[in-house]
């Protein structure tokens, strides 16, 4: 049983954990479109590297919980509520969730569905003309999907976009001291080197896709990798929820870290890491990170005490009509009358 004591007073758990690759020295870090690589310097000059960033660690921990890549829960954590809709009305109906989904609860497959739309801004309480009843649309939340209280939403299709709850749990992936080691290689056509060749259907303008084309790569080394995840106690319990529920919340978001830690942490093609020790917390004193089993069986005990809190089914079954958008295509190359 976990020991909720060290939690009472804490205002989050903070934990580190450290990498290293599973294989050599070089990894490969995120990257951002125009950026690159996020390499910075902290003010005592040594050179910092953010591996992974906040927003892709977020969609990571989501995916730790998931049946396989989703849309349903994993089967050991039946019981805890989630919405789901069938997108009906185009050639294939396709099932998504709100474990899925980028804007979980939020996303317009469940909220531009009349019927739950009107719902649930019923059980809010919501008003966009009068104050908001907080302690109604965190216990509303909790009722239908607990995770988007621990990956926090936006309900920007509530009129007022006035809804939102920021993430409860949150990591990142820095590396220290690093130097980049910069190599490179060719994408070879054995058919055609010089690209003197086009299929005759291809696009207009396709190039570099037939002759041989050099590149270069850069990667790096550091003296450390650490993975940090922030949990934030404060804000569980600021939802106003019963102890059961903020337990239950807690001991979810650190049962995503330690499957995160645990799994393949292959990020990327040339980042693939694994722990180097134990996953040390370093707030609130005294406290040590649970192991993944008793993290489960905390989290199972609390879908059974929070069972009177959550809709009845646990998952929402939604129907939304959905339209297939084609382009409108030019009337002729010039794209305007004769």
């Amino acid at each position: 049983m976990m020991d909720w004591s060290k939690l009472e007073q804490a205002p989050r758990i903070l934990l580190e954990a450290e990498l290293r690759p599973a294989q050599g020295s070089r990894f490969q870090p995120t990257g951002f479109a125009d950026l690159g690589a996020a390499q910075f310097s902290r003010p005592n000059g040594v050179e910092m590297l953010l591996v992974e960033s906040a927003q892709s660690v977020a969609n990571r921990l989501e995916k730790t919980c998931l049946d396989g890549d989703g849309p349903d829960i994993a089967k050991e954590l039946a019981g805890l509520p989630y919405v789901a809709a069938t997108l009906s009305g185009a050639e294939n109906p396709v099932r998504t969730s709100s474990l899925v989904e980028a804007h979980r609860i939020g996303s317009p497959y469940f909220l531009l569905n009349k019927k739950f739309k009107e719902g649930l801004a019923k059980e809010m309480k919501y008003n966009p003309k009068r104050p908001l009843d907080w302690k109604a649309i965190y216990a509303t939340l909790f009722r239908y999907d607990p995770n988007s209280l621990v990956h926090g939403v936006f309900l920007s299709l509530l009129e007022g976009g006035r809804v939102r709850a920021p993430r409860a749990v949150t990591g990142f992936i820095e590396a220290e001291n690093v130097r980049k080691a910069i190599s490179g290689g060719v994408k070879n056509s054995p058919v055609d080197p010089k690209g003197e060749l086009q299929v005759a259907e291809a696009e207009a303008g396709e190039k570099g896709v037939y002759s041989n084309v050099p590149y270069s790569r850069t990667e790096y080394t550091a003296e450390h990798i650490r993975a940090y995840f922030n949990v934030d106690l404060a804000l569980i319990r600021g939802y106003g929820l019963p102890q059961a529920a903020v337990e239950m919340l807690t001991a979810l978001a650190l049962l995503k870290v330690s499957r995160f830690l645990t799994a393949h942490l292959r990020l990327r093609t040339a980042c693939d890491f694994q722990l180097a020790g134990e996953v040390v917390a370093k707030a609130p004193e005294g406290f040590a990170m649970p192991g993944e089993d008793e993290l489960l069986a905390a989290v199972q005990a609390g879908i059974a005490a929070c069972k009177g809190l959550f809709a009845d089914p646990a998952v929402t079954e939604l129907d939304t009509p959905v339209k297939v958008v084609k382009k409108k295509e030019k009337e002729d190359e010039g794209g305007g009358a004769e």
